[in-house]
């Protein structure tokens, strides 16, 4: 989840963060397409590594802090992640537990504007209200219109301040890996992150990288000496993004469980009607947590039994389908037959026809060698009997 004032460039640190354009001129952000009122919006974007795919839902709350009176503008952030945790709650006391997304807001991500002035009553209030709900990382958004020194003071007087007014941040988890504790405290130290993001590629000595060009040089958003960005890429992205997971799930859900639980007396009511609902919309209210799962189970009887008769249905169908074509298939193959058997008796009888006729040419033609035969035996005839007469 990302909140902040628009135009601290939330949007632009969500597309440097995944490399992406999330928002672009055809899909802008929030802030410059939803009316200025403190409203709740996702997006989904898939991160690809090493053939590892990882889907992320970025959370926006596009016109916070923008109006005149900012009373209660942080409730429809605080509404959201109670429904979420609801959800899974429900999620959880369901009968079939097998398929349960997890959509709780596992980080929020509190973009401070670049004042050099400290926190604002607003900024005090929003963390105050929702540090025992989300795991926030508060964030100096365009820390690049700030010199060095500047940021590095502007970073002390807000830790200053959270501190004084006991605002719990996201904790970092200590180790035993003497490494891991040195980058552990090189990221505490440097709390609150200050950050740069950059829609633009500019070449730097040769490099294409993301930045923002001025005059007086290139501020780049993965330059370590510039901003903070690269460890909040890797902290969310990389090293601390299952710890952040494991927070939300052992102390802020448990604690809104916890907290729902003791509000449901021993018949199942809800005291607490304002936070939201224990049992499902649509079940009658009072009834106890056992009746609720009879109730569920009786709804998962009847539609596995709808479910069967819908696939005995399809069943009958499909055997009726087969047969049907397996008849077509048997008329199909009795005509091609007797076409073949009307196309061999019609070639038998031209053959019979032809053989015939070739017995009578036969028998014609040996008739005509025994008269040629004959003939030339009696003129062989003739001629012996002219020698003779003439010798005499």
């Amino acid at each position: 989840m990302v909140v902040g004032e628009s135009g601290l460039g939330k949007s632009t640190l969500i597309n440097s963060l995944f490399l992406t354009d999330l928002y672009s001129p055809e899909y802008p952000g929030p802030s410059h397409r939803i009316k200025k009122t403190v409203q709740v919006e996702q997006s989904k974007v898939l991160v690809k590594e090493g053939g590892v795919h990882l889907l992320l839902t970025i959370v926006d709350t596009p016109g916070f802090g923008d109006a005149v009176d900012n009373s209660n503008c942080w409730q429809p952030v605080t509404d959201y992640i109670d429904s979420k945790f609801e959800d899974f709650l429900n999620a959880e006391s369901r009968v079939n537990r097998r398929q349960m997304p997890d959509n709780r807001v596992h980080c929020c991500l509190y973009f401070i504007a670049p004042s050099g002035h400290g926190l604002k009553p607003l900024d005090t209030e929003f963390m105050k209200r929702l540090h025992e709900k989300v795991n926030i990382i508060p964030l100096i958004a365009k820390a690049d219109t700030m010199t060095p020194e500047e940021c590095q003071q502007f970073k002390r007087q807000i830790m200053k301040e959270i501190h004084e007014h006991k605002i719990k941040i996201y904790d970092f988890p200590e180790t035993d890996d003497e490494e891991e504790m040195k980058m552990i405290r090189k990221i505490k130290d440097r709390l609150p992150l200050a950050v740069v993001g950059s829609n633009t590629i500019i070449e730097v000595d040769g490099k294409r990288v993301r930045g923002r060009q001025y005059p007086w040089g290139v501020a780049e958003v993965e330059n370590g000496d510039h901003c903070d960005f690269t460890i909040l890429r890797n902290m969310l992205i990389r090293t601390h993004m299952q710890d952040l997971k494991d927070v939300t799930n052992n102390v802020h859900y448990e604690n809104y469980r916890s907290r729902k639980l003791a509000a449901v007396n021993y018949n199942g009511v809800d005291n607490n009607k304002n936070k939201g609902q224990l049992t499902k919309p649509d079940t009658p209210d009072g009834m106890s947590p056992l009746a609720q799962m009879e109730e569920e189970r009786r709804e998962h009887v009847a539609k596995m039994k709808k479910m069967e008769q819908e696939m005995e249905q399809v069943f009958d169908m499909k055997v009726k389908e087969k047969l049907q074509k397996l008849k077509d298939s048997e008329a199909e193959l009795q005509r091609r037959h007797e076409q073949m058997r009307k196309n061999l008796e019609a070639q038998y009888k031209e053959l019979e026809e032809k053989r015939r006729q070739y017995e009578e040419e036969k028998t014609n033609w040996e008739i005509q060698q025994r008269i040629l035969e004959q003939q030339k035996l009696e003129a062989s005839r003739t001629i012996e009997k002219g020698k003779k007469k003439k010798i005499f």
